[in-house]
């Protein structure tokens, strides 16, 4: 058990330890080894606390102690083969509906207009589709507060249009999986509405409600990730829990009778035919008892308060493993759990195959440089993404399996965060591809991805439609910032930059729609579309198309070992995927012994880089046309070499 007389070398040791001293760590911009020098790993907490603790209050030991000893387990270190599965081979591709196809003239995408792009997704090379929430829904953050978990909002079609979408992927060969929104629902849910009829309910205990502190104030000082309290006081004056939106109440998973409704809910998506989900913020589906107050200076480092008290909740492991008996395994069923703030190490205990919790998870800790947030107006440095990279591949045992990602419907397109040089688009947009379909795991595309779209201009406030966005802008003119400046953070860091519709062709609206859509268009549509892409064979989606091509027809590549070389060189990232003989996929086919080196140039500046010396090798892709191969790469080129 960790207590005051711990040193910091058994904190590091511990997997939830170690995952918070590598933040900060990453944060401060060192190494583990600063961490494991005998003179700072000697250290004992009660040393600590009697040098820090008035800085950093006296309850944050306390707090760190009880969060490590929450978690008695450590991840197996024993390496073995990766085991075959069809979702460690699928290249996905997330799509937010109401940006990607309007079929009805009403400006919004739905499920129909999804249908009909499914031949182009087909053609890209998508093994599986990943479907944010079409469910019944109020819409006050764009379908994450769900109505009803069993119906179809109208915007979007029907269930018996959902069923149709079901049978035409996989007619197309394709898999499906939706997303799940389980750890809250919307305050127009018929369970919190009954709670709120009758606080005798039994639907009383699927949500928390508690009474104001006695000078009325809220029953903590956690803080809602939409800005404000996370408490809304309601027409009874008791309070009721929220960490998103005012509109999107949490669950309480300490309910027996809510995680049958939950388990329950992901059998009736199963028998209609769904692969798996997607399960939006489920580390959080665990509270720690009484709910006490966030501590404030982990509250002002992470802009969250109360987060230490839910990120990592004591029963976690339990109602996760309890779902996947109940509800996934008897289907075969495939789980991504979107875990915000699990590092390397908790995320290997949730998703390590014998403890059958969650197959994967997306650890988030790469999408931004260390000491910058979303809404912080910097420059990317793929430098950082090289060296996070290398460090979780070679963490990795074969009891665990990497999600690849850079873009989803919450975050700003990755191009625009390195380099928003429009010049520089597509070869950049090419090399951040590449890192996605070649390293070894399993890729996710967000939809434009494969077009190189970059961040949008949005000149007024009245552009955006985000209630993450709207909130903090209201914030920030609270806090005292002019509209100018308000607005500049946001065009920092907007969901909406990904929610903008997608671009199909040249035509008025992009081919989206035939009215204008309920967001605006991309300002370059007319070039960075699919039509104008497809005939185009140096474009951004033709590259995607290579890459999806080169990953499928080297049987095994899924399950190639990989290698990384001149680590410490600034600006260069260079791996070998080696496919040995044994290595055939699924469907037991043998692969044929081969290598693919992946050598490319992370600045936006001409370099001389390390030149590959193998006679025998054949330059297979590049994202720039060569007569020659020069021993000058161009800004953000990558060579891709097959021998």
């Amino acid at each position: 058990m960790i207590n005051m007389q711990s040193r910091l070398r058994d904190i590091y040791a511990h997997p939830i330890g170690r995952d918070i001293l590598d933040k900060i760590l990453m944060q401060m911009g060192r190494s583990s080894k600063w961490i494991t020098n005998p003179l700072v790993s000697s250290l004992s907490l009660s040393i600590l606390q009697r040098f820090l603790g008035t800085r950093l209050g006296e309850d944050l030991f306390d707090t760190l102690i009880n969060l490590l000893n929450s978690e008695p387990d450590k991840p197996r270190a024993d390496r073995v083969p990766d085991t075959p599965r069809w979702w460690k081979e699928a290249v996905f591709y997330q799509i937010y509906p109401i940006s990607f196809q309007d079929s009805n003239g009403d400006g919004l995408g739905d499920l129909q207009g999804i249908i009909q792009r499914l031949d182009i997704l087909r053609d890209l090379g998508i093994d599986a589709l990943w479907l944010c929430p079409v469910y019944d829904s109020p819409w006050d953050d764009n379908g994450y507060d769900i109505r009803d978990y069993r119906a179809i909002l109208k915007q979007f079609g029907t269930l018996k249009d959902m069923d149709e979408l079901i049978s035409a992927v996989h007619a197309q060969g394709m898999r499906i999986i939706m997303d799940l929104v389980v750890n809250h629902s919307s305050d127009e849910h018929p369970f919190f509405l009954e709670a709120m009829r009758d606080i005798n309910s039994p639907k009383r205990e699927y949500y928390f409600f508690r009474e104001g502190k006695e000078d009325g104030g809220p029953p903590n000082n956690w803080k809602s990730f939409f800005s404000g309290s996370a408490w809304k006081e309601m027409p009874d004056k008791s309070y009721a829990l929220h960490l998103f939106s005012s509109k999107q109440m949490d669950f309480n998973w300490d309910s027996p009778a809510l995680r049958d409704e939950v388990a329950a809910i992901v059998r009736w998506w199963l028998e209609r035919g769904i692969d798996g989900f997607r399960l939006d913020v489920i580390n959080y589906i665990s509270k720690c008892p009484g709910l006490p107050d966030g501590n404030q200076f982990i509250g002002d480092l992470m802009e969250f308060t109360g987060i230490e008290h839910y990120y990592y909740g004591p029963k976690l492991h339990s109602y996760l493993h309890e779902l996947r008996q109940k509800a996934f395994e008897p289907y075969g069923a495939f789980s991504v759990g979107e875990t915000p703030g699990i590092g390397c190490e908790m995320g290997k205990l949730l998703t390590q195959q014998d403890r059958g919790e969650l197959d994967m998870i997306f650890n988030f800790d790469h999408l931004e440089t260390p000491g910058h947030m979303r809404f912080d107006d910097y420059r990317y440095d793929l430098n950082f993404l090289k060296r996070y990279y290398i460090d979780y591949s070679r963490s990795l045992t074969g009891h665990e399996w990497l999600s690849l990602f850079f873009e989803n419907h919450d975050n700003p397109r990755m191009s625009s965060k390195v380099n928003p040089d429009p010049a520089l688009r597509e070869p950049l947009s090419k090399l951040l591809l590449s890192i996605l379909l070649l390293l070894k795991g399993t890729p996710f595309l967000f939809q434009g991805q494969e077009l190189g779209r970059g961040n949008q201009d949005f000149s007024s406030l009245d552009e955006l439609r985000d209630v993450e966005s709207l909130n903090k802008y209201r914030a920030l003119l609270d806090e005292g910032k002019s509209e100018e400046e308000a607005l500049a953070v946001l065009q920092a860091g907007s969901r909406d930059h990904s929610r903008i519709v997608m671009a199909w062709d040249n035509s008025l609206y992009g081919g989206f729609s035939t009215v204008e859509p309920w967001i605006k268009q991309d300002a370059y549509f007319k070039d960075v579309n699919v039509a104008t892409q497809r005939d185009d064979a140096n474009s951004v989606w033709r590259f995607t198309q290579n890459l999806i091509s080169l990953r499928k027809r080297i049987p095994g590549f899924a399950y190639a070992d990989i290698r990384f070389f001149e680590e410490k060189r600034k600006d260069y990232f260079c791996w070998e995927r080696v496919v040995r003989a044994e290595q055939g996929r699924s469907q037991s086919i043998d692969a044929s012994p081969c290598t693919i080196r992946v050598e490319m140039n992370l600045s936006a500046e001409r370099k001389v880089l390390p030149a590959l010396q193998n006679v025998e090798a054949q330059l297979v892709l590049c994202n720039y046309v060569h007569k020659a191969v020069p021993s000058l790469f161009e800004p953000y080129e990558v060579r891709i070499w097959h021998y």
